[in-house]
């Protein structure tokens, strides 16, 4: 399949992150970058990247018969390894090169690709932390959320509860129902700092896998697009699962691979590395 002509630049150019950009991550645990991507070149592999979603989604129940979670989005992972113009996109260095430096790593690796699409009329994504999830033995994690079009308040877009990554609260709640009301409870509580903002095409943030976050309904007809790139330390070690959902990480993300191990399989490769250039 033939990539998009959009000239090297377009993905693999460095941005300028701003003199408080780093600073802003390792406070908040996340930040909203804006005009990483251009918008011209996102509109050049939505059409592919929702091309696979339709292909390889397997949720097909009518909105009303989910549970919250179904609700929620339709999810997909490692869309990469399905068509060549997605991994172009996923192997984007520019947003790469940002994710190390918002961790100030040397380099990172690629844990997984996921595509996150709340239908129109699609329920809230109840409040979680990511890696919860994940078998992987630092925090030394984020994730690039990449809207595929203009993301109003009305669409749903990302809420994060600033700062929580510092001082977590009980993290043992996989997403759903239990998740979102014990945390909106201990957000109001500890009268967390809760930001919502509206995503422009070609805006980007990035966050680190222990944050609190959530997102809205989305009252449109529109689906709201979204595809994320999961990041990690090239140096990161496989951590014996601590729960179910990591025992099925382990073997999806990063088959073959056993506790205290590199997390480097055929499916975790180097997407930036600074010594390399």
């Amino acid at each position: 399949m033939q990539t998009p002509m959009t000239g090297d630049a377009d993905l693999s150019g460095p941005y300028q992150l701003g003199e408080n950009d780093r600073a802003n991550f390792a406070r908040d645990g996340f930040v909203h970058l804006k005009g990483v991507l251009d918008g011209g070149v996102v509109d050049l592999y939505e059409p592919e990247i929702t091309s696979k979603v339709i292909e390889l989604n397997t949720e097909h129940l009518p909105l009303e018969e989910r549970s919250t979670y179904g609700k929620a989005f339709l999810q997909v992972m490692n869309l990469w390894r399905h068509s060549d113009i997605v991994r172009d996109f996923v192997f984007c260095r520019r947003l790469a090169r940002i994710a190390a430096e918002l961790l100030e790593v040397r380099a990172v690796r690629l844990y997984h690709d996921q595509a996150l699409y709340k239908e129109g009329g699609g329920g809230i994504t109840p409040w979680h932390v990511d890696q919860y999830y994940w078998p992987l033995s630092s925090p030394l994690t984020c994730t690039a959320w990449v809207p595929l079009q203009d993301t109003p308040l009305e669409m749903g877009p990302l809420i994060f509860a600033a700062g929580t990554h510092r001082n977590p609260p009980e993290l043992g709640l996989a997403i759903g129902d239990q998740s979102q009301e014990y945390y909106t409870a201990w957000v109001a509580r500890e009268d967390v700092r809760v930001v919502e903002e509206p995503f422009d095409l070609g805006d980007v943030s990035f966050h680190c896998g222990w944050i609190l976050h959530r997102a809205g309904v989305n009252r449109t007809s529109t689906p709201r697009r979204v595809m994320t790139i999961i990041y990690m330390d090239a140096d990161m070690t496989v951590q014996a699962p601590t729960n179910d959902d990591q025992y099925e990480d382990l073997e999806l993300c990063l088959p073959d691979l056993k506790p205290g191990e590199l997390a480097a399989s055929p499916l975790n490769p180097v997407l930036y590395d600074s010594e390399l250039g």
